[in-house]
């Protein structure tokens, strides 16, 4: 069953990682990004991995480096020990739950929630962390979507969460930037699976856009988001070929 995305996703930009500002105190991904998203009015775009003990954990990277100067990957901790891990730049706030998320959110605003493969090769070997997810959304009121880059993450979405809209998340899966087979890096690019796992909406990088895959969908009725912008000037450009921005670095126009 496709699920349609929920018109509120249209309406106004969306933020990415939330309206994180490091300068203000606002990490990627942090509480006070995601509070400062909500004040703005902004729709708000998340990242989850996955816990040690199986729960759902707002975070961009594997690795906890970049983002918390700790050694490790976030997927050997628990719950409570990455909760206890600072962000950098922030007054001291640890690693979000996506159940902590969603109560500050409380349906204000969109909430678009990226899947992080967990895999490593796109391939099959998902679940706990879909799992996890679609156990966190029950009973959440507000316009919520998934997505991923997998599209077996997005399968198992379906069959979890079957009432929660599903989109893939999609580019041109250049060799540099991907260490996947040059084979799965040509089927992920040809955007094969859209209707195979129920997806209702694209998030497809900007640069991009042209591709004729994502304009004929987009043509035939399917909402087409993008990522990531950072100026005005290319949030123009982009929503010639797309429905909706997420944006970072610069206070996106909000009509709302």
């Amino acid at each position: 069953m496709t699920v349609d995305l929920p018109p509120a996703f249209l309406a106004r930009p969306i933020t990415h990682r939330a309206y994180h500002d490091l300068h203000k105190g606002r990490p990627e991904n942090s509480r006070a990004a995601i509070r400062a998203a909500i004040e703005a009015g902004y729709g708000i775009e998340i990242d989850v991995q996955l816990t040690a003990d199986g729960q759902a954990m707002v975070f961009h990277d594997y690795d906890l480096a970049r983002l918390t100067g700790a050694r490790g990957v976030i997927r050997q901790k628990t719950l409570g020990e990455a909760a206890e891990i600072a962000l950098l730049g922030g007054d001291g706030e640890g690693i979000p739950s996506l159940a902590e998320v969603l109560d500050i959110v409380a349906g204000r605003v969109p909430l678009l929630i990226e899947i992080k493969d967990q895999d490593g090769a796109m391939g099959p070997n998902t679940g706990p962390l879909e799992q996890a997810v679609a156990r966190d959304l029950a009973g959440y009121a507000g316009p919520v979507a998934v997505m991923s880059f997998n599209p077996h993450s997005v399968s198992k979405m379906a069959l979890y969460a079957p009432t929660v809209a599903r989109g893939l998340t999609t580019c041109s899966f250049a060799r540099d930037e991907w260490h996947l087979s040059a084979e799965r890096r040509e089927a992920l690019r040809a955007i094969p699976d859209f209707d195979k796992v129920g997806a209702s909406f694209l998030s497809h990088r900007a640069a991009d856009l042209v591709r004729p895959r994502v304009q004929m969908l987009r043509q035939s009725g399917v909402p087409v988001l993008c990522w990531t912008i950072r100026s005005e000037a290319a949030e123009a450009e982009a929503r010639r070929l797309c429905d909706n921005v997420t944006f970072e670095g610069y206070p996106a126009q909000n009509g709302t």
